[in-house]
């Protein structure tokens, strides 16, 4: 089964934000196992990125403002390339200040849902629900309209 990493500065405070994140992760589990790994929100960017790059182990993608914008069909053609290749996916939110250039030069691709800023606890929802959009295009279900 492909692995799904997703490191994330800071905890999911809202109970709306914990239970929409592990509802997706539930509905991923026959496709993919994720495991979340919140890194502690610290005193700078370059703090938190050593910790992020620390905790970074497969391919990394790292959600910022200047990443490349996919359509939801795009997205899932390169999650398919990495189910095909049995990639680890290593998906990198950083916290309210944004990412460290460190992480971002380190990444393997940067990514980016949209012009808009969102709060960095709604991207991770966002980004689970994309993943789930993904495979439900990949196994031809009815999800995705």
């Amino acid at each position: 089964m492909i692995k799904c990493e997703i490191i994330a500065v800071g905890k999911l405070k809202e109970e709306y934000f914990r239970a929409a994140a592990n509802e997706y992760i539930k509905r991923l589990s026959p496709h993919m196992r994720v495991d979340v790994k919140e890194i502690p929100e610290c005193k700078s960017l370059k703090e938190e990125g050593e910790l992020i790059l620390k905790a970074a182990t497969g391919y990394k993608i790292a959600l910022c403002v200047e990443g490349a914008k996919l359509s939801s069909e795009a997205f899932s053609k390169k999650i398919k390339g990495f189910i095909d290749e049995g990639k680890t996916m290593t998906f990198i939110i950083g916290s309210s200040e944004g990412l460290s250039g460190e992480v971002k030069e380190k990444a393997d691709t940067l990514m980016s849902f949209s012009d808009m800023t969102f709060p960095h606890m709604l991207a991770r929802v966002m980004l689970l629900e994309q993943l789930y959009r993904a495979v439900t295009i990949i196994n031809g279900g009815k999800y995705h309209k």
